[in-house]
């Protein structure tokens, strides 16, 4: 082991540091790329320009400023990383494909490709995107939300909170809101939400193709008004682009990669996963993939220092915590023995949205 550290040492001063390429700058890619960039020659794939912190877009769409602080060109917290704007199309055991045509060698692969989203390309384009937003938000006297998860919750809670005035209409296929957590939870958000005013409608669907403001029916015949609306339903795994590659064989039913325990994809010695991509039976939230993320950067350098395997750090699943806002100061928390709403878990997340947290997380100003 002391003479493989040794080689390393000696390739590294060399100048010739082992490639790792990260596919995906999310919560758990861009992780993963700032704690290498400086031990690895590091190449980060993402078909955007910057990295958003997730957890601050929906307060960006009532108060545009916040993006300023929560979209972050990559190069700003990456200056050692080569950025790759595009989007991955193939992975053999050594290459990785680019739509746009370039092959990428690495010694080291991260896929962390999270959900599928059409966002712009550009950090100025991102910011205009929620000027926009905000513009008719702003100009609606009613807006309709379809979807009662976290997304759509939390955004009904924005405008509420910011828009008093406005007519909010929620509409979850569901029997009750936010699913992925307990009933208890459940409860005290719709609560908020009726006493906010906020018209919640259960068990009902909204046919998302022939949707058309400001008249909507439903399939059991209601008629909803609003002159806007945003769709907040669930967004489908960013692994379709998988299949076919040398981990097709390693996705399960959902499209998820299968992982060990190191978060290293099953059957494959160099090649790991992070994030809401992977298997692990565990809420998908973004503190858990940053989680995933330390793990796996973690083994990393062990293994491009030429470490024992048997060293690995090994990745537990996180509990059932869940925190979702609900307006500037307000909040819904489970905990594993306890849920409560109100102030107090407002406190925790609601006011800044971790982005102060989360940006000082990648070396650069709250």
């Amino acid at each position: 082991m002391c003479l493989l550290i040794s080689m390393a040492a000696a390739a590294e001063s060399a100048g010739e540091k082992k490639r790792v390429v990260v596919i995906g700058g999310g919560v758990a890619g861009s992780v993963v790329a700032k704690s290498l960039q400086f031990c690895a020659d590091v190449v980060l794939i993402d078909e955007k320009e910057y990295f958003e912190i997730p957890w601050g877009s929906l307060r960006a769409m009532v108060e545009p400023s916040f993006a300023e602080r929560s979209v972050i060109n990559h190069c700003d917290y990456l200056p050692n990383v080569r950025i790759v704007a595009s989007t991955a199309a193939n992975i053999t055991e050594r290459e990785v494909l680019t739509t746009d045509g370039r092959l990428l060698v690495y010694e080291y692969l991260v896929i962390a490709t999270g959900h599928k989203e059409a966002v712009p390309k550009t950090r100025a384009e991102r910011l205009s995107h929620y000027e926009a937003e905000f513009v008719k938000i702003n100009s609606a006297k009613s807006v309709l939300i379809v979807g009662g998860g976290p997304t759509g919750v939390e955004l009904a809670g924005e405008i509420a909170t910011d828009f008093p005035e406005k007519k909010v209409i929620l509409v979850h296929r569901g029997s009750r809101l936010l699913e992925f957590i307990g009933l208890k939870a459940s409860q005290k958000a719709l609560d908020w939400l009726i006493s906010k005013k906020v018209e919640v409608i259960l068990d009902e669907t909204i046919n998302l193709n022939t949707i058309t403001d400001p008249i909507i029916q439903t399939p059991s015949g209601e008629i909803i008004t609003a002159d806007c609306h945003f769709v907040c339903t669930g967004k489908p795994t960013g692994s379709s682009w998988l299949r076919g590659t040398i981990v097709q064989n390693n996705l399960d039913m959902l499209g998820r990669l299968m992982v060990d325990e190191n978060l290293r994809v099953r059957g494959h010695k160099n090649i790991f996963a992070v994030g809401d991509i992977t298997d692990i039976k565990e809420i998908k939230q973004g503190y858990l993939a940053q989680r995933h993320a330390e793990v796996t950067a973690k083994n990393l350098k062990l293994l491009l220092m030429g470490g024992n395997e048997s060293k690995m750090a090994t990745y537990k699943p996180g509990l059932d915590i869940a925190l979702v806002s609900l307006g500037r100061n307000e909040g819904v928390a489970q905990f594993p023995l306890l849920t409560i709403s109100g102030c107090i878990p407002g406190m925790i997340k609601s006011g800044d949205l971790y982005v102060g947290k989360t940006r000082k997380h990648l070396g650069l100003k709250p």
